[in-house]
Parts: C-alpha cells; sequence; structure tokens
C-alpha cells in the first residue's frame, strides 16, 4: 500500500508512521531499531533476521502445545512473533495469554500494541482500543497503553489531547526510561504537523525521579550493549556482528550460570536481549532472575518494567 494512501480518518501512513514512532522504544527495543535499519544489505530486515531463530520459534510453539495453560508460554509466543513482525500471529498468542492471566496490564498493553501493527487500515483498531482501556484499568500508569490512548485522540483530530496526554506521559517518565527521547520527538513532531506550539514546554518538562527501586537505571547505569554499541557495529560485516552480540549476550550468561545471585547482570541480560529486539528471552531472563532472587522481584519487575519487558 503507498504510503500516500489514506487511512481512517484521513490519516496517511506518513503521519501514521509518525504517531506510532515511539512504539518501538515502549517496547524496550532501542537499540534493534538502529540494527535492523543500519545493517549491510538491502533485503527484507524481518526476513534477515535470526534474532528469533526458526529453532527458538519453534521451541516455544512446541511449548505453548505441552503447557496451553501456561500464560507464560503464550506471552513468550506473542512476544517471538512480534519480534519477528508476525504481527497477526502475536496478537492470536497474546489474546491467548489474556485469556489465561486477565490480571497483567503489561500483557493487555501488548496485546493492543500487537492489534494496532497488525491492522491494514484502521490505524487505530477498537480491539486495540480495547486492549489498551484494560490495561488502563488494571494500572493507570502504564506507559504502553498511555501513549497509544494519545495516538487515538490525535486520529481522531484531538491534537491538543492528544500532546497533553504525551505531556503528562513525560512527566510520569522515570529518568532514563527508553522510551523518554521518542517519546519528546513524537511530541515534537505532532506539534510542528498541527502548528502546535510545543518547545517551550519540552524545555520546561522533566522526567520524574527515580524510586528506590529503580536504581540503577536498567537502560543507563549498568554497563552492556547500547545504542552507541549498536551504531559501530552495524559497520561491521554481517559475520563480525553476529559475532559481537554473541560474545556481549554468551558472556553475560555464563557469569550469570556462575552467579545467578547478581541482581545487576539480570537486569543487563534483559537490557541486552530487549536491545536485541528478543523481548521473549528478555521475559525468560525476568522469569529466571526472579527464580534466582525471590527477595529481589519488586526490584526486577520494576527494571523490566522501564524496559518494556512483556508481562512485567
Amino acid at each position: 500500500m503507498s504510503e500516500s494512501k489514506k487511512m481512517a480518518g484521513g490519516l496517511t501512513r506518513t503521519n501514521g508512521a509518525i504517531l506510532i514512532a515511539a512504539f518501538v522504544l515502549l517496547a524496550g527495543a532501542i537499540g534493534y531499531t538502529v540494527w535492523r535499519d543500519s545493517g549491510v544489505g538491502g533485503g527484507d530486515p524481518v526476513a534477515e533476521s535470526t534474532l528469533v531463530p526458526s529453532g527458538q520459534l519453534a521451541a516455544l510453539e512446541a511449548r505453548t502445545k505441552a503447557e496451553p495453560n501456561s500464560a507464560d508460554a503464550w506471552m513468550q509466543l506473542g512476544a517471538a512473533r512480534f519480534d519477528l513482525g508476525e504481527f497477526a500471529g502475536a496478537v492470536a498468542a497474546y489474546e491467548k495469554a489474556t485469556a489465561l492471566s486477565s490480571g497483567s496490564a503489561g500483557l493487555w498493553s501488548a496485546l493492543g500494541e500487537a492489534r494496532v501493527m497488525a491492522s491494514e487500515r484502521d490505524p487505530m483498531p477498537a480491539a486495540a482500543v480495547a486492549a489498551f482501556d484494560k490495561a488502563i484499568a488494571l494500572d493507570p500508569r502504564d506507559p504502553r497503553a498511555r501513549y497509544f490512548l494519545a495516538v487515538k485522540k490525535d486520529v481522531a483530530g484531538d491534537h491538543k489531547g492528544a500532546i497533553a496526554d504525551w505531556f503528562a506521559l513525560l512527566e510520569d517518565t522515570p529518568q532514563g526510561a527508553p522510551w523518554e527521547a521518542d517519546l519528546r520527538r513524537t511530541i515534537e513532531q505532532v506539534g510542528a504537523i498541527h502548528k502546535i506550539e510545543v518547545a517551550g514546554r519540552l524545555a520546561k518538562t522533566q522526567p520524574r525521579a527515580l524510586t528506590a527501586e529503580e536504581m540503577p537505571v536498567a537502560a543507563r547505569g549498568i554497563p552492556g550493549p547500547s545504542r552507541a554499541d549498536m551504531e559501530a557495529a552495524s559497520q561491521l560485516p554481517k559475520g563480525q556482528q553476529d559475532a559481537m552480540i554473541e560474545g556481549m549476550v554468551s558472556g553475560l550468561e555464563a557469569k550469570l550460570k556462575t552467579n545467578p545471585a547478581d541482581v545487576d547482570r539480570w537486569i543487563m541480560l534483559m537490557r541486552s536481549r530487549m536491545t536485541l529486539g528478543e523481548s521473549a528471552k528478555a521475559a525468560q531472563a525476568l522469569k529466571d532472575g526472579i527464580a534466582a532472587n525471590p527477595g529481589a522481584a519488586p526490584r526486577l519487575r520494576a527494571q523490566a518494567k522501564l524496559l518494556g519487558v512483556p508481562g512485567a
């Protein structure tokens, strides 16, 4: 479909892309976008991606057959399918997960996001809105649901209302949260499109202070693969890129096998997985980290939520 072809409500695909530009960061995959878009070669990035190997996907699908009543199994399959751009498949898996675990705001907002991305024409389908509404009912601070419900206002023509909601989200955004930069950029872009002055307010709006459980910030304070690392790696040949990333993550996992009580390294592993777009593996790291350190569960979940780990 051409970018100039109108979507529902008179929105073009170009403007629609601007309005949902922050979804990648809200899902936590900061570096993955840079990696994917900067990679060598001109083929289909999804088709060429090995971030979710076919063997892993098959294993996740096999797990849902073996454990059909496991919300965690369906959630991880949904995250893996989303990572591959198989949005309709992600929707189906997340629907199974929410049916089994209806009390998770993160699952409902992940389902809503998958429904948005799976939609061919409607930029904000009613089924997606329903999922975001359920997420907000469970957790009024869920950032992904708040972001997309503001998108709904913008699509409907309430541009000032959308910007106001994004500013409210920005004010509640913790320092160093991975979506802050793109949230600011979205406000700037929508303000420019509709000639709404936002620069002064953006300059004055600062993210909130961190809570004790959110320290140190998983997206900034713990060393590990960063956006700069990924940008530098993108200049390497494909084989060297793969080896560099595998070395980073394998090193983390080896250290955790030796010392599973190292909570910071579990956070680091979650961050690395999300940076690579491997949200299903990030979710598994959260689960394993909590199993190894039950007393640190609140901190691990807080960090996972900052990173956008599914189910956090």
